[in-house]
């Protein structure tokens, strides 16, 4: 008796309303559901694409590596197509770049070039290294390590320092300055034993300072009277007994 009063009092329509309500409701919960499921996996799509990309980048290929040359010593006048130019009679140049100073748009006196193999590489190194260039004799050899053009956060590994008692303090260092420009930039003139730039703990920043070992004392007293006060990235350096 009480649903039969109940529905002489409400009217049809409010009835198809409230059905109509209800429907939309879960409707809309149903489309809400599907989107929280369907986020996290989207996400999870998205986080896994980046990170297969990302490691793609950061990966250097020993055969990429054995093709890139690092080129020292080189006069700043010197152009990426004049370095492309020296190489080509040696085989296939894929990349010729040479490096600036990103404040002064100076030439930092190196560069790198990427050969087609790994053969036209070496026989690039037999037939420039050591030859002169503008009045320079220029360095040529295969980089250490191959670093993708990708900006990081995180300090790059360095090589192991060997200590020894004929070593050298170097200051006054660009903060543009490597371990391997410190390294390169010394060997042009004699045989090192070792070098590093030191760094801000946790960081890739140079405190604006390093070291280089030699074997003997007179290869410490060359390195002082040649190197000090050279200039190395656009700036003098001190070079003096560490």
């Amino acid at each position: 008796m009480a649903t039969a009063i109940s529905s002489l009092i409400t009217p049809p329509a409010l009835h198809l309303r409230c059905r109509s309500t209800s429907s939309a409701s879960v409707s809309v919960s149903a489309r809400l559901s599907l989107r929280a499921v369907a986020a996290p996996q989207a996400r999870g799509r998205g986080l896994a694409l980046r990170v297969a990309a990302s490691s793609a980048l950061l990966e250097a290929p020993a055969e990429v590596a054995a093709r890139k040359l690092y080129v020292g010593n080189i006069p700043r006048t010197v152009t990426n197509d004049e370095l492309r130019d020296m190489f080509a009679a040696h085989g296939t140049v894929e990349r010729a770049e040479v490096m600036y100073d990103k404040y002064t748009n100076r030439s930092r006196r190196f560069g790198f070039v990427t050969m087609s193999t790994a053969e036209e590489a070496n026989a690039a190194i037999e037939a420039l290294n050591g030859t002169e260039v503008g009045g320079r004799k220029i360095k040529v050899n295969v980089t250490e390590s191959f670093l993708p053009n990708i900006d990081r956060s995180a300090p790059e590994p360095e090589p192991v320092f060997v200590d020894s008692q004929y070593k050298v303090y170097v200051g006054n260092l660009a903060k543009t300055v490597t371990t391997e420009v410190l390294k390169n930039f010394f060997s042009e003139k004699g045989q090192i034993l070792s070098a590093t730039v030191s760094h801000i703990p946790g960081t890739s920043k140079s405190k604006g300072y390093g070291f280089v070992t030699f074997s003997s004392e007179e290869e410490v007293e060359a390195a002082v009277a040649t190197f000090n006060n050279a200039e190395l990235e656009g700036q003098p350096i001190r070079v003096n007994r560490a």
